[in-house]
């Protein structure tokens, strides 16, 4: 991988974010209800401007063409963004992302009318928006997926089935709704709708997870949609979910950078201090040996992460398996490292309200959504194979990339 490291104006930009979030965000997400939408923090988030950045230079399609070529925006921007954020204020960073994941399909692939009506109060924070792929059934196998979309005239279906561990469900104000289209054609077979929350026989329920983020399941009863609620064209939705899950994985780890991070700081700051054995606790070198490779690990994420993005706003074609390789190490490095740190604080990183017993329920959910760490070596493995391929041999040749399996957004 090409060597990576940070300007100036992007150091700087980090810095300004980690305050912003500290002083401004932080005592709204202190405000918010657990498992609830913090709608004030996601109108801050909006008036802050931070929203406009996980759409900069997208347009219909994501094409690498239309991405702007900034310091601070881009898939590299995103990642400092949420790596930024996460490391003072990971409710922030969530419903940045979660907000980010619900409305990318429309900024890429969305019709003008679309765009129009529910874009920009997605940016502005007014409207919550959400990424319905997961089913009961299918996880890991998004292209499993069975909500159906039946046909109702020449061109309107009904939906009739589940999503399940929707983030923002059941309160957000719009989704992104992946359904088939076509039974038996797989991957092939799918199409995203834009589906209001107010749609006749869509309802929803919380569901209580470890994280306290808002997740739930929808039910469709029957909800009419018609081809002006089509995202892109009909039987073409994996690829939009792919491309979505392409563009914020990354990301992903980039939100685990930035717990491991907050971790990390924790740490060498209590080590520093905290006196034991006629020392301090950084002396044994049992300790030091520990925190070394916390950093170590953390900034071997950091840096995969980083040139992960910037092959993505690069248009590089090796993203899916950069992607998934920054996504798996990151994520792996920070449960290694809030772990390190909780066992170095001992029972008071255990109570309700430390700053590691937060962190400790937050990070262990990104080992699962978005493409579990499984998931990522089973992608790894392909993309290496298939490089090793001879060019046109149709016997091997790889699949479609649309048909890679994913782990939607928990």
């Amino acid at each position: 991988m090409t060597a990576f490291s940070l300007n100036p104006e992007q150091i700087a930009w980090c810095a300004e974010l980690r305050t912003l979030a500290d002083e401004q965000l932080k005592p709204l997400a202190e405000k918010g209800e657990p498992g609830r939408v913090n709608r004030p923090l996601v109108q801050a988030l909006g008036e802050l401007g931070l929203l406009d950045r996980l759409f900069a230079g997208e347009g219909p399609g994501g094409s690498a063409a239309s991405r702007t070529p900034h310091a601070t925006s881009g898939a590299l921007g995103l990642c400092l963004l949420r790596e930024s954020l996460a490391h003072a204020c990971t409710e922030a960073e969530t419903a940045l992302a979660l907000q980010g994941l619900g409305a990318h399909p429309v900024a890429a692939y969305g019709s003008a009318r679309q765009r129009e009506q529910w874009l920009g109060p997605a940016r502005a924070g007014h409207a919550v928006a959400a990424f319905a792929l997961s089913e009961p059934g299918a996880g890991s196998d998004a292209a499993a997926l069975a909500l159906s979309a039946a046909p109702d005239g020449p061109s309107s279906w009904r939906l009739t089935g589940e999503k399940c561990w929707i983030s923002n469900a059941p309160e957000a104000d719009f989704y992104t709704v992946f359904a088939r289209t076509t039974p038996g054609a797989g991957a092939r077979g799918v199409t995203a709708f834009l589906v209001p929350a107010d749609r006749a026989g869509l309802t929803g329920t919380p569901l209580d997870m470890l994280s306290p983020h808002p997740i739930g399941a929808l039910a469709f009863d029957g909800v009419t949609v018609t081809g002006e609620d089509v995202i892109g064209e009909p039987d073409r939705g994996f690829r939009v979910a792919m491309t979505t899950l392409n563009r914020f994985r990354p990301s992903v780890g980039a939100f685990a950078v930035g717990m491991a991070a907050a971790a990390l700081d924790a740490t060498l700051a209590h080590t520093a201090e905290r006196d034991a054995f006629g020392g301090k606790l950084k002396d044994l070198q049992a300790v030091a040996h520990q925190v070394a490779e916390m950093a170590t690990r953390t900034e071997a994420a950091r840096l995969m992460v980083h040139a992960a993005a910037a092959a993505y706003d690069r248009g590089e074609p090796d993203i899916a398996k950069r992607a998934a390789m920054a996504k798996l190490i990151a994520t792996e490095a920070a449960q290694y490292v809030v772990d390190a740190a909780v066992q170095l604080h001992g029972a008071r990183a255990l109570q309700r309200g430390h700053l590691l017993e937060h962190l400790y329920r937050e990070v262990r959910a990104p080992r699962i959504y978005e493409g579990a760490s499984e998931v990522q070596r089973a992608i790894i493995a392909k993309e290496l194979y298939a490089e090793q391929q001879p060019a046109g041999d149709s016997a091997t040749r790889r699949a479609p990339r649309s048909a890679t399996p994913e782990e939607p957004s928990a």
